[in-house]
């Protein structure tokens, strides 16, 4: 067996106008693994799976899905890829079954090996029961599976997902990342795009981080997680206004910057003296007079890794190194 990469980029630069979506980004995927790339909105990841699907060309670089340049030979980078997007995209007036089965056909398969692919996907994904019902009666964790489905018609080498399970209530996220195991573990190559970082910890075997077009980390879980050092000292706030006044009070008291995480209404620090920091964060937090909800000590996550590496989205109106502006929907499946 080949130990060429899977999946390989060399310096990806990709800008829309003035604004730089990609700037020098560079990754390598084994056969057989998962590549789970993470950053913020507007980060770059979409650029980058639009690139490696053939959907975009590149300004400065090149790309190869198993030797195959994106670019000089996409025909055949396509034969060997699947692509799910960020949402599912179905046609509603069709049933399951003749959803897949269209694919099939655009794949360039006959019709008797489109109808056998499609009848196998649907036993897979547990959609035998609905497949001659059309998509406009599933649910939303059924159109997900179906659109899974349609880009495992062609039986790719390689299958790139972008954000797979958003939207989806969490026994049905549960669901596909028990078959996306499965999928690898048959041999698979995955580049998996997310912002659920329990979904990265548990699906990747390699985590890139991209943050700004730019890639800023790439090890797997535990080697970033250990990047951090030492614990994680965690303050909650009591009240949104004071974020900003603890990550203040925090600075120069860990191993490294405070980061406040607006959304869990916290301020984190990496610390490897756990005690003076915890004791000496409570005193400052005491004279300030801020009350918080709890204050502790852990190991570091992932989250932590991915807040102390990527930088806060910048104002409304503030000039964006890495958003990509609005552009027509590309293609949700890619056909040879």
């Amino acid at each position: 067996m080949s130990d060429r990469p899977m999946i390989s980029a060399e310096t990806l630069v990709k800008s829309f106008g003035s604004t730089v979506a990609l700037a020098g980004v560079d990754i390598t995927v084994q056969r057989g693994t998962v590549l789970g790339l993470l950053g913020r909105n507007g980060a770059g990841k979409t650029t980058l799976v639009r690139i490696l699907a053939t959907l975009l060309a590149p300004d400065v670089g090149s790309a190869r899905i198993d030797g195959a340049d994106v670019v000089r030979n996409a025909h055949a980078v396509r034969a060997r890829i699947g692509l799910a997007g960020q949402f599912a995209a179905v046609d509603e007036t069709l049933t399951g079954r003749e959803n897949l089965e269209l694919v099939g056909r655009l794949y360039g398969l006959r019709r008797h090996e489109a109808r056998a692919r499609a009848r196998e996907v649907l036993e897979r994904l547990t959609l035998t029961a609905a497949a001659d019902r059309m998509v406009i009666t599933y649910s939303g964790g059924m159109r997900r599976r179906l659109d899974l489905g349609a880009s495992l018609v062609g039986r790719p080498l390689v299958l790139i997902m972008d954000e797979p399970t958003t939207g989806l209530d969490p026994g049905t996220r549960i669901e596909l990342w028990k078959f996306i195991e499965e999928l690898v573990r048959e041999g698979t190559t995955l580049l998996l795009t997310t912002q659920y970082l329990e979904e990265a910890d548990r699906l990747a075997d390699r985590i890139a981080v991209i943050d700004r077009g730019r890639m800023v980390a790439e090890g797997s879980p535990d080697e970033l997680k250990q990047r951090l050092g030492g614990d994680v000292l965690e303050v909650r706030s009591a009240e949104f206004g004071d974020l900003d006044r603890l990550v203040s009070l925090l600075a120069g008291l860990g191993s490294g910057r405070p980061v406040a995480d607006v959304r869990g209404q916290r301020v984190t620090l990496p610390t490897t003296d756990r005690v003076a920091t915890l004791l000496a964060a409570a005193r400052r937090i005491d004279e300030a007079g801020i009350q918080v909800d709890d204050i502790s000590l852990r190991r570091p996550s992932l989250d932590d890794v991915f807040l102390a590496l990527t930088t806060r989205p910048e104002p409304a109106g503030a000039a964006r190194l890495a958003s990509v502006p609005a552009e027509p929907a590309p293609p949700r499946h890619v056909s040879a």
